[in-house]
């Protein structure tokens, strides 16, 4: 834990600095300031710290100014020996107002709140992550071939055609299926990362196009596997391929 201590009584400083290091010895001290100044100063030129230990009367005037100038997402523990301030403390960051003398005891429960208060929003993120994890799109496409239906990844489809009408899936094996949906239908269902509508015919995965080379202002595009025709990408769509591939 990275750590930034605000305090301009020297003795308070290295009282503090000794029992942070005794609670936990992992802590890194990142910097030691005494006034409103250097504190702001210091801030606009380094990375936020991880947790800060603020005295509230500070040698050039009240440490709640550098939040006002200077606002921080870190948790802010306030150390005064007033409590008049405590109401005002709850404006910033503030998850602790310790009363000075500070005791061992007092500031290992201040460190266990914090603890506790970056487990339950490192749980919260987890949460948030698996929730748009289970909306992205399944990544398959229900294809048949004969009288079964199959339920195809997308990363096993090389790519998708259409033929007097009818929608046929080419897997990377070069099997073939029947979809009941159109082109349209099947672009708004696929991944736009993997899959390029390369025109009025063909969506390809990427891993399908073994290469592609410029054609009078066209790309021609070589398919993997191999097709018998030749397939194009237009002089409109050109500049969007080309991107789409270099993403």
């Amino acid at each position: 834990m990275k750590v930034l201590i605000i305090e301009d009584e020297l003795p308070a400083r290295a009282k503090l600095v000794a029992m942070l290091t005794a609670l936990n010895p992992s802590i890194q001290i990142l910097a030691k300031l005494g006034s409103v100044k250097d504190t702001i100063r210091w801030l606009a030129e380094n990375p936020e710290p991880d947790l800060a230990f603020v005295d509230i009367q500070l040698s050039d005037d009240h440490s709640f100014e550098i939040f006002r100038q200077h606002p921080v997402k870190c948790p802010l523990i306030f150390t005064t020996a007033y409590d008049k301030y405590l109401m005002e403390s709850f404006e910033f960051n503030s998850i602790d107002y310790l009363l000075k003398p500070i005791t061992q005891e007092k500031l290992k429960r201040a460190l266990e709140k914090v603890i506790k208060l970056e487990q339950h929003f490192v749980q919260n993120s987890l949460l948030r992550l698996l929730e748009h994890e289970q909306k992205k799109p399944v990544g398959r496409l229900l294809a048949k071939k004969g009288s079964e239906y199959l339920s195809l990844p997308w990363d096993e489809i090389a790519f998708i055609f259409t033929e007097h009408k009818i929608s046929f899936l080419k897997d990377c094996e070069g099997r073939q299926y029947i979809l009941d949906k159109n082109l349209t239908e099947l672009e708004g269902e696929l991944d736009p990362k993997l899959f390029f509508r390369l025109n009025r015919k063909y969506i390809a995965h990427i891993r399908a196009i073994e290469k592609f080379k410029s054609d009078n202002g066209k790309i021609k595009i070589f398919l993997k596997p191999e097709v018998k025709e030749e397939v194009h990408v237009s002089k409109e769509m050109a500049g969007e391929f080309r991107r789409w591939m270099g993403d």
